[in-house]
């Protein structure tokens, strides 16, 4: 069994619902790397992702997942999220009364609290300052920071809002759940840019996409074909243009590959 990956899933079952979605996945991520999971629709993609971080609607019935050769499956979303661990959800929510600033400036600080006991509190001036400079690189307009968390968001400005926060709370490994979906040709340029300033040998992350365009721009290490719960076949680029011509109708599935032309 091997565990010198910085994620290592084995025999992964899930449920939703009481109905088994997941059937013994293994996976492997090496730290450095970004892997990216395509699919047929309910193959398992994003329950993986969710139940990786920790949603209380999915059921884990068997199976272990270690990060950093620790087992996270017992623990709370909040303790995987200071162990380095960050989700870009698919429908981010909106929450009334909260700034983006004040939730980015107290998540920021309680996380390098943990992180690096020797790193001092930041203060609100410095904060404010970062996260400009954080918005500017994803042209994100400054008074976004002080409207509340993603309400009056379109569905753009809340994937760059999800991108945000993965750039400021710098996680050792990002799970991005259809980040891709629903953005124009240019956010998505800006999003995949705001992806790549992260790529280091102490960043991973797996991207989880029904497209092969977000993969043009954010060239993945690796690329896993997920099919009725379970990973199927890994390789490389050449799998998503081999999945982009000919869909997943050799592996039992009459679905193609979606394309996005929003």
């Amino acid at each position: 069994m091997l565990i010198d990956s910085l994620l290592s899933v084995f025999n992964l079952h899930i449920a939703v619902e009481g109905k088994e979605v997941v059937h013994g996945l293994n996976l492997q991520v090496p730290e450095g790397e970004i892997h990216a999971i395509m699919g047929p629709n309910g193959s398992g993609k994003s329950t993986l992702v969710n139940t990786l971080m920790g949603h209380p609607k999915y059921e884990v019935l068997a199976g272990s997942a270690l990060f950093d050769r620790e087992e996270i499956l017992e623990k709370e979303p909040s303790d995987r999220a200071i162990a380095g661990m960050f989700l870009a959800f698919q429908y981010p929510k909106e929450i009334a009364g909260v700034s983006l600033r004040s939730f980015l400036f107290a998540a920021y600080n309680a996380q390098m609290a943990v992180r690096d006991a020797s790193q001092k509190i930041i203060s609100p001036i410095k904060f404010k300052k970062f996260l400009e400079e954080k918005m500017q690189e994803l042209s994100m307009d400054p008074s976004f920071a002080e409207r509340s968390l993603n309400q009056g968001f379109s569905g753009g400005e809340k994937k760059k809002a999800e991108v945000l926060q993965m750039s400021i709370l710098k996680p050792r490994l990002a799970l991005l759940d259809e980040t891709d979906s629903g953005l124009d040709i240019d956010a998505l340029k800006i999003v995949s840019d705001g992806v790549n300033r992260l790529r280091a040998p102490h960043f991973s992350a797996i991207i989880v996409t029904h497209y092969t365009r977000i993969l043009s721009y954010i060239k993945p290490d690796t690329i896993h074909v997920m099919v009725q719960g379970k990973i199927v076949e890994s390789g490389g680029y050449e799998l998503a243009e081999e999945l982009e011509r000919e869909g997943y109708k050799k592996y039992g599935s009459n679905e193609g590959i979606t394309l996005d032309i929003t």
